[in-house]
């Protein structure tokens, strides 16, 4: 475990995800774009994720998204941020202060949307921010279960994506053929730090695991295959089996170019089915603009 006064030397030679690129992140950027300073495009109340998370009462999660990506999917949607690292720069302090504002905003729950380049200094300001409502980390699943155990006692409940099985479409759509292999290992020691689910009379998830999994148009054998290594290794995890794929102009991977069709999404709800798998559908409107939401730096700025 890294002392809390060595934090920042993570930065140094970053080693934070499995792309180990090695940068000094105090004079560089790194493989996901960003140097040692945190960056963020959005801090606000959130309304849009699985009910255990957001809830139905108008309270939200209140959800920090963070700039920079350690994946970088071809198809991403929020390439504004993922790629081209739109967002302020901010101090871990100004951090600290947002996590409190949006607790005492009354939201359910702190939700970190892809901070895995920024661990350091997201410790560091929940070392500060001290929240009482349950931290969610909400990632793309490729992760290193060594960076995940520097997590323990912060967060409570994860909120992974497990995209690929196949190291071919992992490698296609992310130039990550090791994608399954580090998903595998960082949902292993996530289940562990957790335990079982435990869910608040409020429906609120106040501790444990929520696994997506994005249906990609002409995938639905890979799609199947992750569902089946989830019931066989995470059987009492729910799932959210999600079908808000949008083609984007940017991505030109062949295939990739169309939403997933009605057949598409039924084979892959009746292979759920047949395994047993509980958890989240959803609807056709998903594959929406409206859903993404708007990088604004809405919460951000003193």
């Amino acid at each position: 475990m890294v002392d809390a006064g060595d934090r920042e030397g993570l930065y140094r030679a970053c080693r934070l995800c499995p792309r180990e690129c090695g940068v000094d992140r105090t004079k560089a950027k790194g493989f996901c774009g960003m140097g040692d300073t945190v960056v963020a495009a959005r801090a606000a109340k959130h309304f849009w994720e699985e009910p255990c998370i957001s809830g139905g009462d108008g309270r939200g999660t209140g959800a920090v998204f963070f700039s920079g990506c350690t994946l970088k999917c071809a198809f991403c949607q929020n390439m504004r941020i993922s790629r081209e690292g739109w967002g302020r720069e901010i101090s871990v302090r100004r951090l600290a202060d947002i996590f409190k504002s949006l607790e005492d905003e009354g939201a359910h729950s702190l939700d970190l949307v892809t901070g895995t380049q920024f661990i350091p200094s997201i410790l560091n300001a929940l070392d500060l921010a001290k929240p009482k409502i349950p931290v969610v980390w909400n990632s793309g699943g490729y992760e290193k279960a060594e960076t995940l155990r520097l997590l323990s006692g912060y967060v409570q409940v994860y909120l992974p994506d497990v995209k690929h099985v196949s190291a071919r479409l992992s490698g296609l759509c992310a130039g990550a053929e090791d994608y399954f292999r580090h998903a595998k290992e960082a949902l292993l020691e996530m289940r562990r730090q957790t335990g079982e689910n435990v869910v608040g009379e409020d429906g609120i998830l106040q501790r444990g695991m929520l696994v997506r999994h994005l249906i990609l148009p002409g995938c639905t054998t890979d799609s199947i295959a992750v569902l089946s290594f989830l019931h066989d290794t995470l059987p009492d995890v729910p799932v959210s089996i999600m079908r808000q794929y949008m083609p984007v102009p940017w991505c030109r991977i062949r295939g990739l170019d169309r939403k997933i069709t009605d057949r598409e999404y039924e084979r892959v709800l009746s292979a759920a089915h047949a395994l047993g798998i509980r958890g989240y559908m959803q609807e056709k409107e998903s594959a929406s603009e409206s859903f993404v939401p708007a990088f604004d730096g809405e919460g951000i700025d003193d």
